[in-house]
């Protein structure tokens, strides 16, 4: 067993706070980790100790590995935890960690940087057994090699970065003529984003759904997998809504799934929590994508069917202590859907935002959880991800989540920053969406009628809050105090209630 009394936290917002909550209720204190502009961040005040670690952009804080290790010194820590994104799935920074004599949350460094590369990622999953997309499993030389191999493949086919992610480095060649411009976009943005620019080839699959299976491991052998999450509504490759179970899967096809994935964790040594993300054919066939070895956004609407802390289960593997959920104990119960809620402009292709959250109003009531890393007061800026929270539901069935998802996006109330709580409604009362026909192209085909600006009847309500609490915050701001400035009677109804609402902060 590996003591841990303390542990640093080297992220930020809802991650940040979810990890402190954690960390509290196994016992361990929990450092969070600043910058500049997230002082009065939830996250700071959550935590037992803060520390500050430079200016706002992330290479001078969150991605700055030095300054996380010196902070975990110069407090105590035994331990880092790194959340998800900046610098959770980087190689050396686990090892910089090890090296540090400290404990990094999350698995060896090996099996980060095995499945960081997607080609080596590929030979490992084939070498295991776990069906991979047809494609190459070494980088492509040329335009050549990749014109042959596209020939071989069969057109369409995807160019993909190999050390890539997010949808970064990735081109789809729908026709031959198409592949040599295509080929040094990629590989250029593929070098600019993650400084490598080799590529690989995989055919590419029309209309899949995107769904991946959650795995636990843990020191004794041990590798448990909690079913599946359908991750298909993305834009750009960008995931918007995530739920579990997925509508398509099956129990047979479940343990298909998880035997795969569980074996593909296995070819790794990994420990921790991970996610093996598959792509599913319209013929049932599923596909290895790649894997995350790290915690996952969407990781809520797991522990909410499976009734397990993910989070917590993270840091006992981190203390060498055996995980305390078994295959084959855990079956899915009831169904669960994550919005994630972002700073973004969904009617104008979904520009982020940045402002100050002027007015917070948060969804409650039974199954109803919110999860976030912001509070009224708070400012949004450019320099991080536009996340603000993630409204997560969990119902005795997909009909019941899906009500229970559409009252609480109905209750929230975002005032300051524009945000895509209205996107969100509408998928929710899709008629495709409510069917369960739903795969990696759901927003192509859907967005005409859900990314139209016009206001429906069922969004008029908070978005009146928003516009009358916003107004008046102008009129305030523009005109000096005095009688004539207070309400009459003659003011709205829905005015006075914003009045009231923003009195209350």
């Amino acid at each position: 067993m590996t003591t841990i009394k303390r542990v640093l936290v080297a992220n930020r917002g809802e991650i940040a706070l979810r990890i402190i909550r954690a960390c509290h209720e196994e016992g361990l204190e929990a450092v969070a980790v600043y910058s500049e502009v997230d002082r009065l961040a939830p996250h700071v005040r959550a935590a037992d100790v803060a520390v500050p670690i430079g200016a706002a952009p992330a290479p001078q804080s969150y991605l700055d590995g030095a300054k996380l290790i010196d902070a975990a010194r110069r407090t105590g820590c035994q331990a880092i935890h790194p959340g998800y994104g900046f610098l959770s799935e980087r190689a050396p920074f686990a090892e910089a960690v090890t090296d540090a004599e400290m404990v990094f949350v999350g698995p060896p460094a090996a099996a980060i940087r095995a499945m960081g590369d997607k080609t080596e990622a590929r030979r490992r999953m084939q070498a295991a057994g776990v069906p991979i997309v047809p494609g190459t499993t070494r980088p492509v030389a040329d335009h050549a090699q990749a014109r042959s191999e596209a020939a071989r493949l069969g057109y369409p086919v995807l160019l993909k970065a190999v050390a890539g992610g997010g949808g970064k480095g990735m081109r789809l060649l729908r026709e031959e003529g198409e592949l040599e411009p295509a080929f040094e976009a990629a590989a250029s943005e593929a070098q600019k984003a993650f400084g490598a620019g080799e590529l690989y080839l995989e055919r590419y699959l029309e209309r899949p759904r995107h769904v991946e299976i959650q795995v636990l491991a843990d020191s004794y052998g041990r590798v448990v997998a909690l079913g599946e999450r359908e991750c298909s509504i993305q834009r750009r490759h960008q995931k918007l809504i995530e739920e579990s179970p997925s509508l398509a899967v099956t129990p047979a096809l479940r343990r298909r799934l998880s035997e795969a994935a569980t074996a593909a964790a296995g070819a790794v040594g990994y420990l921790g929590a991970g996610t093996i993300e598959f792509l599913l054919a319209q013929t049932g066939e599923f596909y290895f994508l790649e894997m995350n070895t790290r915690l996952q956004v969407e990781h809520p609407v797991t522990e909410l069917v499976y009734g397990v802390d993910l989070v917590r289960e993270q840091l006992r593997v981190a203390m060498g202590q055996p995980l305390r959920v078994h295959a084959g104990a855990l079956q899915p119960r009831g169904h669960a859907i994550e919005c994630r809620i972002t700073a973004e402009d969904p009617f104008n292709d979904f520009l982020p935002a940045t402002g100050t959250v002027r007015h917070l109003r948060v969804p409650g009531g039974p199954g109803v959880r919110w999860d976030a890393g912001v509070e009224a007061g708070n400012e949004v800026t450019l320099h991080y991800d536009p996340l603000i929270a993630k409204l997560i539901v969990w119902g005795e069935t997909r009909t019941v989540a899906l009500e229970r998802m559409r009252r609480a996006l109905r209750e929230l109330v975002i005032v300051g920053i524009p945000s895509s709580q209205a996107f969100h409604l509408r998928v929710m009362d899709d008629p495709d969406f409510k069917r369960g026909d739903v795969d990696t192209t759901y927003l192509e085909r859907a967005g005409t009628r859900l990314l139209s600006a016009d206001v429906r009847p069922e969004l008029g309500r908070p978005l009146a809050v928003v516009a009358a609490l916003l107004a008046e915050e102008r009129r305030l701001a523009a005109a000096p105090q005095s009688p004539s400035n207070l309400p009459t009677v003659q003011s709205s109804s829905w005015l006075l209630a914003a009045r009231r609402e923003a009195l209350r902060e």
